[in-house]
C-alpha cells in the first residue's frame, strides 16, 4: 500500500487495513493486499505494514517507494501474511536497476490493476500498462522480491497471482 512519497498511504489508513487482513473479513482485501513484517535494522523494533503483492509459488512480489524498504536491503528476514496465513522468507530489494524495476512493475501492475492509481500509470489502448508512466514511476520506487521458505509454502493454483515477472 505504501507505494512513494507522494502517495503514501497516510497512517490511518494503514492501521485500518491492518485491522482488517487481521480480521474475519480478510477475504475482502487479503487477495491483493498482504502485511509484511521485519525488524528495523537500526531501532531492532519489529514493524509491520500493509502492502499490495503479487504471488507465483513460493515467490512474492511487491513494490514501495517508502522509507523501511531500506530494512530489507540484503536478504533480511521477513513475515508475510497473505490470505490470513503466514510464511517466512527472505527479502530481497531491487533499488539500483531501474530497467528491471520498470519491467516488474509493469508485469506487477497487469496482474493487480488497481495499483496503477498510486504510481500515476494510466493504461492504453490495448490494455497494457503504459511504458512512459510505468518508467517514470519505477524512478520512485523500489522492487521487492521475498522467497518463501520452503516448509511454509503451500503451492495451490490459487496462490499463483501471476507468472515470473522477470521472464
Amino acid at each position: 500500500m505504501t507505494q512513494g512519497e507522494s502517495t503514501t498511504v497516510p497512517r490511518l489508513l494503514n492501521r485500518f487495513m491492518s485491522a482488517m487482513l487481521r480480521s474475519p473479513l480478510h477475504p475482502v482485501v487479503s487477495r491483493s493486499i498482504m502485511l509484511i513484517t521485519f525488524t528495523g535494522r537500526k531501532s531492532g523494533k519489529t514493524y509491520t505494514t500493509p502492502i499490495s503483492y503479487a504471488r507465483d509459488g513460493d515467490q512474492v512480489t511487491a513494490f514501495t517507494g517508502a522509507r523501511w524498504s531500506k530494512n530489507l536491503e540484503g536478504g533480511a528476514p521477513v513475515k508475510l501474511s497473505i490470505k490470513n496465513k503466514e510464511y517466512h522468507g527472505r527479502a530481497d530489494v531491487v533499488a539500483d536497476d531501474k530497467e528491471a524495476v520498470a519491467e516488474g512493475l509493469r508485469t506487477f501492475l497487469n496482474k493487480v490493476r488497481s495499483d496503477a492509481r498510486f504510481y500515476k500509470v494510466n493504461f492504453d489502448d490495448d490494455g497494457q500498462p503504459n511504458w512512459e508512466d510505468v518508467q517514470r514511476a519505477a524512478q520512485r520506487c523500489v522492487m521487492l522480491h521475498v522467497q518463501l521458505d520452503g516448509a511454509d509454502v503451500t503451492l495451490q493454483p490459487e496462490n499463483s497471482a501471476y507468472k515470473s515477472i522477470t521472464n
